[in-house]
C-alpha cells in the first residue's frame, strides 16, 4: 500500500524559514530573504525534484573514506539511495549556471568525483550518480564519469 505524498512546503517558505532568514547574523534585506525563500522554495516544490526529497533521500550525509589513498572528510547535500542507484546531489548557486557539463568549474567536478569515489566502495552494486541542481535556474546536471 503506498500513502500519497505529504502537501508542498507553503509558498514563499513559510514562518520557520522567514525567521531563519532574518536572524541578525545573516544581515540580509527583507528582498534579500524574499529572494532566498523563492528560490528554496521553486527548488523545493519543482516536481521534477521530487524523487531528490522523497523518502528514499537524506540531507548533509557525512562522506568519510579513503580515496585514492587520500583522506576524504565531506559532506553530500542530498543522497538518495534507490534499489540500483545511488545519487548525489549537491546544490549550487552559480549566476548564471554553465549550460553544459564541460563548463563546470574544476574545483566542483573534482568534489563529485571524491564523493562517486567514496560510495562507489559502499553501493559496489549500485550506478553511483553525480549531479548538480543549479538553484537559479532552477535545473539538474549530470556530471558524466
Amino acid at each position: 500500500m503506498t500513502r500519497p505524498p505529504p502537501p508542498p512546503p507553503p509558498r514563499g517558505g513559510g514562518p520557520p524559514a522567514r525567521r531563519y532568514l532574518a536572524r541578525p547574523g545573516h544581515e540580509l534585506t527583507a528582498e534579500r530573504q524574499d529572494e532566498i525563500a523563492s528560490e528554496t522554495m521553486r527548488v523545493l516544490t519543482d516536481p521534477r525534484f521530487a524523487r531528490l526529497f522523497g523518502p528514499n533521500s537524506r540531507a548533509e550525509v557525512e562522506v568519510v573514506g579513503l580515496v585514492t589513498g587520500r583522506a576524504l572528510s565531506g559532506r553530500v547535500d542530498r543522497l538518495v539511495i534507490e534499489d540500483d542507484a545511488v545519487w548525489i546531489v549537491d546544490y549550487k548557486t552559480n549566476r548564471p549556471p554553465p549550460v553544459r557539463a564541460e563548463d563546470v568549474p574544476p574545483v566542483y567536478v573534482r568534489q563529485m568525483e571524491a564523493y562517486r569515489a567514496a560510495l562507489r566502495a559502499i553501493y559496489p552494486d549500485k550506478a553511483v550518480r553525480c549531479v548538480l541542481l543549479w538553484t537559479d535556474t532552477p535545473a539538474l546536471m549530470e556530471l558524466p564519469e
